[in-house]
């Protein structure tokens, strides 16, 4: 799907640069026309040669090469792409990016691009969380950029946890779905675009800062769910509680949220727009009364958290339904499960 795509590959400062090398190599594999532009930073982890060679093609980094006074044309690289793939991108690129700083070649061959654009951060965990770093994703996408959501794993901090640039596998694999266009999973008839909200994965409520009640929902579910709407060529918000699940689809647009508070009112605002909302999150029935600022300590005597119901956002959304609006809920049952379900 990728035979005679012309490729243009961003990488920036990140340790997952060394993965850029075997992104070139499947990219070529596959059939694609690569073109590689490093940040300066970039070139401390991984060499221009390596990719020169794999690539088969010049590695660009500066404006100008100082021997001749010949200069990189940013604006040539822009419109010859089919896409323009940045991986890794740091919290510095992407940030820049979002703000429209042009201070090096790859910045100013984006500011440039007429094609599809997609990122792929890599960074450390608290970077990533930083309200700073999420606003300046949220703002990519706003722009029409194509965000490929970090994994979690180990990294090279030492930490676990998300930050984890994508593996190269996955990225080729969504690019080809991207390039070669959606194609219908739903059905085989194509119907018009429906704008649809997901629920997903658990809610936690916390107790302490430590500590909180949840379930086991992996959020898999909702997320399979999204992806096939958002392969037939609709339009999906994503409400998902804490899960380590992943989505790369244009069509997706993810909010993440930890409890059924936050949860509830994300779906109150999505969902008036909507055609249609599936509710498969786990979103706990009941939250504490009082959330304590510190950890609590252990005490002899026991210790009684008195509970409260949470909001039912079924409910509540079905009294907003429109005539036109559909609305599909999930219960979770652990005995007389199919006596229980209802259409």
């Amino acid at each position: 799907m990728l035979k005679g795509k012309k490729i243009l590959l961003g990488v920036t400062g990140s340790i997952a640069a060394y993965k850029a090398a075997i992104l070139v190599r499947l990219l070529v594999k596959k059939g694609a026309e690569v073109k590689v532009i490093m940040t300066p930073l970039s070139k401390a982890f991984i060499t221009p040669l390596t990719l020169a060679t794999l690539s088969k093609n010049p590695v660009l980094c500066d404006f100008f090469k100082p021997e001749d006074g010949s200069w990189n044309n940013h604006v040539a690289l822009g419109s010859w792409a089919d896409a323009f793939l940045i991986a890794p991108a740091s919290a510095n690129t992407l940030a820049k990016m979002a703000n429209g700083i042009a201070d090096n070649l790859l910045l100013t061959s984006y500011l440039s691009s007429r094609c599809k654009v997609f990122v792929a951060p890599a960074m450390d965990l608290d970077m990533l969380s930083h309200p700073a770093t999420q606003f300046n994703l949220k703002k990519l996408q706003g722009f029409g950029v194509h965000v490929l959501e970090p994994a979690t794993g180990e990294l090279a901090s030492g930490l676990d946890g998300k930050g984890r640039m994508q593996e190269p596998e996955e990225i080729i694999s969504f690019l080809e779905k991207e390039l070669a266009g959606s194609t219908a999973v739903l059905s085989k008839k194509k119907v018009r675009e429906l704008k649809v909200l997901i629920t997903a994965g658990p809610t936690y409520e916390a107790i302490d800062p430590v500590r909180f009640i949840g379930n086991y929902s992996s959020g898999k579910m909702g997320f399979a769910l999204a992806n096939a709407f958002a392969e037939d060529g609709h339009k999906i918000t994503l409400v998902t509680g804490p899960t380590s699940q992943v989505i790369n689809h244009a069509n997706v647009y993810l909010i993440r949220v930890e409890s059924a508070a936050q949860m509830f009112e994300e779906c109150m605002h999505v969902f008036p727009s909507c055609d249609c909302a599936v509710l498969s999150a786990a979103v706990a029935d009941y939250t504490p009364v009082k959330k304590y600022s510190q950890k609590l300590k252990r005490v002899n005597t026991g210790l009684n958290i008195e509970l409260t119901s949470t909001k039912d956002i079924a409910s509540e959304l079905g009294k907003l339904k429109k005539e036109k609006q559909i609305l599909v809920g999930f219960a979770l049952e652990t005995n007389n499960e199919a006596r229980k379900c209802s259409i």
